[in-house]
């Protein structure tokens, strides 16, 4: 199944000049097509349509120690919540945490890279509003949290 993720802003990398009126295509757990809104919304009618308030971009990496919390699992949510979708093998020595981040499928990286929208790369997208808030982290294609 295809969904269209859109919101008012798309930011095709972290701290890039954000585009109106676009959006991202995405198929299975790959980015399929990025582009304006309009187009995308023509050549896939069939596809599911995700209106999200905000700035939609890439998912965020996390390049520091996992934040605390009482288990390994809270420590993964808690990314989440800040539309982080990938981290550094360095800071995941603890095998309940590895297992943690491999459950819960965010991308461990062997060095930091800056995230990017790229057609082909893997489904990972993050919604923030307005007070810089996460609202959506989408991992590998599916939605991982949701601000209520």
């Amino acid at each position: 199944m295809l969904t269209l993720h859109t919101a008012p802003l798309l930011r095709h990398t972290p701290g890039g000049e954000p585009v109106p009126e676009h959006a991202v295509l995405v198929g299975g757990d790959r980015v399929q097509a990025v582009g304006p809104l309009a187009e995308l919304t023509e050549a896939y009618a069939g596809a599911r349509v995700r209106r999200w308030p905000g700035t939609l971009g890439p998912g965020l990496l996390h390049d520091g120690p996992l934040p605390a919390a009482p288990t390994p699992r809270e420590r993964v949510h808690a990314l989440l919540r800040n539309g982080v979708t990938a981290v550094l093998v360095e800071h995941l020595a603890e095998l309940a945490l590895r297992a943690a981040v491999d459950r819960g499928d965010l991308l461990v990286l062997p060095t930091a890279v800056p995230p990017t929208l790229l057609v082909g790369g893997r489904a990972d997208l993050a919604v923030h509003g307005v007070d810089g808030a996460c609202l959506v982290t989408v991992v590998a294609g599916r939605i991982a949290h949701r601000r209520a």
